[in-house]
């Protein structure tokens, strides 16, 4: 009651709607040689669902109620003859709970972190942003959307957020605010492009079956960056040898880069992966297949041939039952000189507190990037894009946890069968695939593996590219890598784009 005795609201109805918040800015830069004008919007976008009221009244229409604030920044090149058909690409990163800042600041936005030649070797404090010459706005606009939870992206007042933290609606609401964007800003006659990394990749297989079966939105193209569609080349289950065989040969690029293989292997690392690729699929596999049955002379060969390969002892590879789990690689490499290595790259080189663990304290790899990229993008956000918030931006967040893959239950999240089937029906659909050398989150060996089981008509096979680089999970980082991925992509937008 008020003070005058009538009946006040309640709060959800008095609460303001809420709105759309975006910061429009030009700018300039060169790329190849060229000038480009373009502008930058960045902010967010209110996703809104249709609801319907339960109850007595179960399924009345509520019209659409807000649910998430989505951020997102896009970049347009200005000066193009047709912006409706200019080439589209929309872009994000995984974790899951990871922001797009990686993509957006590291390899297909305008600006980029200087992290120096190598990725490796970061200067001190205060980071820095450079003008990415290997930027992929001279052949497609942009968009890095950040899902929720990520970034500035945040559930609305009232809404919760653990919805969003879901295989299944996670590939919703980003699908949603694309088919929203690609409606307000007038894009559904430009060639469209999906750019994920990582856990990405997977929201993007997923998505292209999404947003053809919801929206009816097809696809020219799918950039998976450090591809991970089968869970199960990656989980070290136990019963499960399929990730120990297809990390091998990562391992092998691991130990060429620190020196650990024979000096036979150590003149040519492609000579050196032909040989663990080799291994891997023939008499390795044939090993595990085995178990116990294995015969010990037999076993005394592949251990002599994974200490070839890998670099580590005969006794400690015994210990494993001829099974390397891979972050127990990363500490047991360099274990006698006190020394890890990176697991998204595995030349990075961290230092923990003694060698006697099982596990790095941290990961070498992510502590050369985390601090850069962290300030580059909370300084040039508000002082390059004038978006001013109070809201820490996620980077990589732990707020998602626990992830739900329900519709997964019992087996391992798959979506390989989605890019198939999505393949199948828009037969135009390219992917290409970049996976680095050095990537131990990813390997490159793992997404072999799930591209030749894809099922896939072989009058589509030639859809499928791939490519391969001497750096890590974000190979990017590493600048000839950068300058190449950016080569190979817009090669393969101009090819899929018409």
């Amino acid at each position: 009651m008020s003070e005058n005795g009538t009946k006040t609201k309640p709060e959800a109805e008095t609460r303001p709607e809420p709105a759309d918040r975006i910061l429009i800015t030009r700018h300039e830069t060169t790329i190849n040689g060229t000038p480009i004008t373009y502008t930058a919007a960045c902010g967010t976008i209110v996703l809104k669902e249709e609801a319907e009221k339960t109850g007595e009244n179960a399924g009345e229409s509520e019209g659409e109620k807000p649910r998430a604030s989505i951020f997102f920044t896009a970049y347009t090149r200005e000066g193009v003859k047709d912006p409706a058909t200019r080439p589209i690409t929309f872009a994000f990163n995984g974790g899951p709970g990871s922001s797009s800042v990686w993509l957006h600041l590291g390899a297909l936005g305008p600006r980029r972190v200087w992290l120096g030649e190598d990725g490796l070797t970061p200067p001190a404090p205060p980071f820095h942003l450079v003008d990415n010459a290997f930027s992929l706005l001279d052949v497609t606009d942009l968009v890095f959307i950040d899902p929720v939870s990520t970034g500035f992206s945040r559930p609305v007042v009232g809404e919760k957020a653990k919805p969003f933290h879901d295989f299944k609606k996670d590939i919703e609401s980003v699908g949603d605010f694309i088919r929203l964007y690609t409606t307000r800003y007038q894009r559904w006659a430009s060639p469209k492009f999906l750019a994920g990394e990582s856990y990405g990749t997977t929201r993007s297989a997923g998505l292209a079956g999404y947003l053809q079966a919801r929206h009816g939105m097809y696809l020219n193209g799918i950039m998976l960056i450090s591809a991970v569609l089968n869970f199960q080349t990656l989980e070290f289950d136990y019963g499960n040898d399929l990730p120990y065989i297809v990390y091998l040969p990562a391992y092998t690029a691991a130990a060429w880069y620190h020196h650990r293989l024979p000096a036979d292997l150590q003149g040519d690392l492609h000579a050196a992966l032909r040989e663990a690729e080799e291994f891997a699929r023939g008499e390795y596999t044939l090993a595990l297949l085995l178990g116990d049955a294995l015969p010990a002379a037999r076993r005394r060969a592949v251990v002599r041939k994974l200490v070839r390969l890998t670099g580590l002892s005969a006794q400690y590879l015994e210990q494993t039952d001829l099974r390397i789990e891979h972050v127990h690689f990363c500490k047991e490499l360099r274990r006698s000189e006190n020394r890890t290595i990176g697991r998204l790259d595995s030349r990075a080189v961290g230092m923990d507190r003694d060698s006697i663990g099982e596990y790095f304290e941290y990961d070498p790899s992510y502590a050369v990037i985390q601090g850069p990229y962290t300030a580059a993008f909370n300084d040039y956000i508000r002082r390059e894009l004038n978006f001013e918030s109070d809201l820490p931006y996620e980077i990589l967040t732990e707020r998602v946890r626990p992830w739900s893959y329900a519709q997964h239950e019992n087996r391992y999240v798959d979506v390989a069968g989605t890019l198939r089937s999505a393949m199948h029906q828009n037969p135009a659909l390219q992917v290409h695939v970049a996976n680095g050398y050095y990537d131990l989150a990813t390997p490159y060996l793992a997404t072999e593996y799930t591209f030749n089981h894809l099922g896939l008509d072989e009058a589509l096979r030639g859809n499928i590219t791939m490519s391969y680089y001497e750096a890590g999970h974000m190979m990017y980082i590493h600048q000839a890598s950068l300058e190449k991925l950016k080569g190979e992509l817009a090669a393969f937008i101009r090819k899929a784009g018409g």
